[in-house]
């Protein structure tokens, strides 16, 4: 039973559209694949005799030495053959898997290929033709399809598709001036004519460059990581066949007659064999299985060891054509056994170095944390404004593990906000918590290197590091940015209070200046005049006085209404207690509305802008339930809790509109509850109505 995806990338990957179909229907793909097995294996049967005759008669350096190491020329024959019969086979399984697992266009195109490269390869067809000439264009038509075929591959693998589009053009013309070079007069298998030749060249090196374009803009996580099955294979087989060809010219023994000569041309054809038979294997890996294995690891490996086993052969014939010129002593064994000893001694550091290289090609610096976290640690200590921090630690991690995006959100009150980000989102990212002293401060989101599915236990073990320090830049980050708002919360209330004061000046001195002022001016005019007509008219005085007091009363009122302003008179009557109950007395049995008030029966002493706040606020929030609320029922409580006079007032009303703004009683409520570092919310009711309720701080003993 297969295991259902439990990954993003692999659910992603499944959800992929399988490869396109080469053939209208994939019933004519089947029929090629078993038309070209049958034909293949046909051409395959009539050139195993014709290889192991072939070999019985073998390379005239090879012979002396098999007569030396015992063996016949018929057991030689019969170990070529049987590599090759081998190799034949292993394909044919592979394509026969893959055409009975993956019934589509492309897997049984790659089917047939796989067959041609296995039974009609170059060697068993010029085998054939050497031993019966009327199968010449049978076989060199086989031949000519591996090729085609080898070249049509890399511009369609692994999807079946041409990228871009167009590119079937070009690929059908070279394939075309293929078919036309190979079936020239003066070509043939074991020469063939130039344009054939610089058809193939061209061909490979173009689907080279195809494969690196699609690599790089095209293809998804799950095809790059089938990509990197098929260049594993071909790096191999292109590896073997680069030693078999370079080890002679540095070890000139293997190529002179004896037993070395013929020990190194078994051993030579079988690692050739070994490694081309690693190119149907990977890819039958890629199509059917391509996360069996962690394929980083092996290309990881074969890069290393290759590129070690390169400088090791150039170090030895430096060292040997070195000494040997100046000793005149090339060959000697004193020359190559300096030379063994020099590589043997370079062997571990050189290895070493190589395997930090390729690692930190492919997966940058996460093999070396402490230089990870020592170089944060300089950019870091630098210092730094407070919104550099962060993009300066999120360009530090995506640089030091090559990912394609590295982000970091810090925890708010509505959740994670990008605070940086560097990069493209190419799938989907991971995000670790960071924590400081057991709070989550934020996350680091990091997007794996492409054709990953995620980060391994080595990457895991780097971030754990990396998030321990980010948590701590993140954290004190946050702190700097709360306290910013803090501020600049603070200054703007500054600003308001500042703003208020002068206005209230502003007011007060209008008041007084435009209106008692005159008043009092009249009313001291006017008792000069009733002065002068009590001795003249003393009956027109007295009513001028009458008159007198009336104006008299009304400038009162103006000062009580001046002085009501500055500070409610019930307040310094009463108490906040007093004059709040004293104000839903008044609004009580209005329209129907019933007011209830509770508050607690000895209040604590509180200063008196606290006072004046609540009460201007239960003022304002007890009119707004008279005049817009609709309410049956209003109720008011005091409590003191933790330091704080809580307000809170309740309705059964209409509630809030759903496009409600603002006003000027309610911004008044909460710039009063703000002012004295509180705050004021208005809000749905839990079964209806409105709520407001308010927090103001109480000075602590």
């Amino acid at each position: 039973m297969m295991r259902p995806p439990d990954t993003v990338t692999e659910r992603i990957a499944l959800a992929e559209p399988r490869a396109t179909a080469l053939h209208p229907r994939v019933g004519v793909a089947r029929l090629a694949w078993v038309l070209s097995m049958s034909a293949a294996l046909a051409l395959f049967l009539a050139a195993v005799p014709a290889l192991y005759r072939e070999r019985r008669v073998p390379p005239a350096a090879v012979r002396e030495g098999l007569a030396q190491l015992g063996l016949s020329a018929d057991l030689y024959a019969a170990y070529y053959a049987g590599v090759l019969v081998v190799f034949a086979l292993v394909c044919l399984a592979v394509a026969a898997l893959i055409a009975r697992r993956r019934p589509d266009g492309m897997a049984l195109f790659t089917a047939i290929l796989l067959t041609g490269l296995g039974t009609t390869n170059h060697p068993n067809m010029q085998a054939l033709v050497g031993r019966h000439p009327t199968m010449t264009f049978p076989a060199a038509f086989a031949v000519f399809l591996v090729y085609g075929s080898l070249i049509v591959f890399l511009f369609v693998f692994p999807d079946g598709r041409f990228v871009p589009s167009w590119m079937r053009i070009p690929v059908g013309v070279c394939v075309a001036a293929l078919l036309l070079g190979w079936f020239l007069p003066d070509s043939s298998l074991a020469a063939p004519s130039g344009l054939a030749g610089l058809s193939i060249l061209l061909g490979f090196g173009a689907g080279v460059l195809a494969q690196v374009y699609r690599y790089r803009r095209v293809s998804g996580p799950a095809q790059r990581q089938q990509t990197r099955w098929v260049v594993f294979g071909a790096l191999s087989a292109a590896s073997g066949q680069i030693t078999v060809v370079v080890a002679p010219a540095v070890f000139p023994s293997l190529a002179l007659p004896g037993t070395q000569a013929a020990v190194w041309d078994l051993m030579s054809f079988a690692g050739i064999t070994v490694g081309y038979l690693l190119i149907p294997l990977s890819i039958g890996a890629a199509i059917l299985r391509y996360r069996l294995w962690d394929i980083d690891v092996i290309v990881n490996r074969a890069l290393v060891y290759g590129a070690l086993t390169a400088a090791s052969v150039t170090v030895y014939v430096l060292v040997v054509s070195g000494l040997g010129t100046l000793l005149q002593a090339r060959g000697d064994l004193f020359v190559s056994t300096m030379a063994a000893g020099l590589v043997a001694v370079l062997f571990a550091p050189l290895r070493d170095w190589l395997q930090r290289g390729v690692s930190r090609l492919m997966y940058g610096e996460r093999d070396d944390p402490y230089m990870v976290l020592a170089r944060l640690g300089e950019q870091l200590h630098v210092r730094l404004a407070g919104d550099a921090v962060l993009p300066t630690i999120v360009r530090a991690v995506k640089d030091a593990l090559r990912v394609p995006y590295a982000a970091i959100e810090l925890q708010r009150e509505d959740g994670f906000v990008v605070a940086a980000a560097e990069g493209v989102v190419a799938s989907e990212p991971a995000r670790l918590p960071l924590v400081y002293r057991g709070e989550t401060v934020g996350r680091l989101v990091l997007v794996p290197r492409p054709g990953e599915d995620g980060f391994g236990p080595a990457d895991r073990r780097l971030l754990n590091d990396l998030a321990r320090q980010v948590g701590i830049a993140a954290h004190a980050v946050r702190l700097t940015s709360d306290l910013q708002s803090s501020n600049e919360g603070l200054r703007a209330a500054r600003e308001r209070l500042v703003t208020a004061r002068e206005e209230e000046r502003r007011r007060l001195r209008r008041d007084l200046h435009d209106g008692l002022g005159p008043t009092l001016a009249s009313l001291f005019q006017r008792l000069d005049t009733a002065g002068v007509l009590a001795r003249r008219d003393p009956d027109a005085a007295v009513a001028l006085i009458d008159d007198l007091k009336g104006q008299v009363k009304a400038t009162v009122a103006d000062i009580r209404r001046l002085v009501y302003s500055l500070r409610p008179p019930a307040l310094d009557e009463f108490g906040l207690v007093g004059a709040i109950g004293e104000q839903t007395a008044r609004c009580n049995g209005t329209d129907g509305l019933s007011v209830s008030f509770v508050a607690p029966e000895h209040p604590p002493t509180m200063p008196a802008a606290v006072e004046v706040a609540a009460y201007r606020i239960a003022v304002e929030a007890l009119t707004n339930v008279v005049r817009h609320a609709r309410a049956r029922s209003c109720r008011i409580e005091i409590t003191v809790d933790g330091g704080a006079l809580c307000l809170e007032i309740t309705d059964d009303g209409a509630g809030l509109p759903t496009a409600c703004r603002s006003g000027v009683g309610i911004a008044s409520m909460r710039e009063r509850a703000a002012e004295l570092g509180g705050e004021c919310r208005v809000e749905p009711g839990e079964t209806g109505g409105t709520r407001v309720r308010c927090r103001l701080p109480l000075p602590q003993e």
